[in-house]
């Protein structure tokens, strides 16, 4: 379509569409003799345009997340949620890799399955990987876990992790991102966005991290009490060791007066 026909499609003027090419929020159209010709991808990203400004991104935001989309950005890299940042993706030769993996597991099909898992991408040929993937894989190897083993505990440990991302998401879009919608066109919302997001992730790995070791302390008092290696109530001990079942109440057993505690505080 010409430049007419696509201001009449989106409703906005003709050199509305040409200030947007200028400012690198629209791609340039085809050329056909001196003509230029638009197609859908333009309508597309002119109503995506359109979207952000009613939600209150000023021009210039959407130009640096157009440009960071255009480059390959994750919305995390885009927000500043991801500050180990690309330079925390290192190449690994194949003599890292054999210090990590034995001759005889070393297959294609192990390389195949980290990249899948996202664990290893590959730039010009060559495998990099997260700093902290390949000094976690280090130490498991020192332990003489198999790679199998540790690929598929990842794979399960993604599968928890992405259900806790999704929650934590779900708690942005239902509390703070109504109050965002609601104040579009007073402020750019970029940087309102960005550090929300900023301040409920750094809130959300120190919740995950603290719960995590909430809950290896009790599966830890399970393998110790399935394997037999404490005495469940050792004899010079004034009390018996409380079981994780009776976390809610008092050393002696009785259940705490929640509603005495809290009619005192009042």
């Amino acid at each position: 379509m010409s430049v007419e026909e696509l201001a009449a499609e989106v409703g906005l003027p003709t050199s509305t569409i040409r200030m947007y090419q200028t400012k690198g929020l629209l791609h340039a159209p085809r050329r056909v003799g001196r003509t230029a010709r638009y197609d859908v991808s333009h309508v597309q990203r002119l109503r995506l345009v359109q979207r952000l400004q009613d939600r209150g991104f000023s021009l210039p935001a959407i130009a640096q997340l157009i440009e960071a989309r255009d480059r390959g950005d994750s919305v995390a890299d885009v927000l500043g949620l991801a500050p180990d940042g690309p330079e925390d993706w290192i190449p690994i030769g194949i003599n890292e890799i054999r210090a990590l993996v034995s001759v005889r597991e070393l297959r294609p099909s192990l390389l195949r399955r980290a990249t899948q898992l996202g664990l290893v991408k590959w730039r010009h040929g060559r495998p990099h990987t997260r700093r902290w993937a390949l000094e976690s894989g280090a130490r498991l190897c020192q332990l003489t876990i198999g790679p199998q083993e540790v690929l598929s505990q990842y794979e399960r440990l993604r599968e928890a992790t992405d259900r806790v991302a999704a929650d934590f998401v779900d708690v942005f879009e239902r509390y703070l991102w109504p109050a965002i919608a609601e104040t579009s066109g007073q402020a750019d919302q970029l940087d309102k966005v960005r550090s929300l997001l900023i301040e409920l992730t750094s809130t959300a790995e120190s919740v995950v991290v603290g719960a995590l070791r909430e809950s290896i302390r009790d599966a830890t008092e399970q393998f110790a009490s399935k394997h037999g290696l404490l005495e469940d109530d050792p004899a010079w001990l004034d009390q018996p060791v409380p079981t994780l079942a009776e976390r809610l109440t008092e050393p002696g057993g009785e259940e705490p007066d929640i509603e005495g505690f809290l009619a005192g505080e009042e």
